[in-house]
């Protein structure tokens, strides 16, 4: 998986097939808020991510409230969105509907 770091036209197109995210004000990083039904939906969410994101070793930076997940991907080392990050955020998509 490549670590270069995507044009601004490129993360517009994939963020087209990505439901509710966006890109962060400063055009570094895909964020999104998933909401989900209670506690234990939101962090059976989280564990799923988990081990996706340690398949891919790319982590994300994640804040949980209860119900809500919300997540900033990006690629440190690239300093943008690359990638890894789409990709990441098409498998917590996935996981996402599980739940809901």
């Amino acid at each position: 998986m490549s670590r270069a770091r995507l044009k601004a036209s490129e993360i517009e197109t994939e963020l087209a097939s990505l439901s509710g995210w966006r890109l962060r004000e400063d055009g570094l990083a895909i964020c999104k808020t998933f909401k989900f039904r209670n506690f234990v939906e939101a962090f059976g969410f989280m564990v799923e991510c988990a081990l996706v994101a340690e398949k891919l070793d790319h982590h994300p930076e994640w804040f949980n409230v209860y119900s809500r997940v919300d997540v900033t991907l990006t690629t440190h080392d690239a300093q943008g969105v690359t990638e890894l990050d789409v990709k990441l955020a098409h498998a917590m998509e996935c996981a996402s509907t599980h739940r809901i």
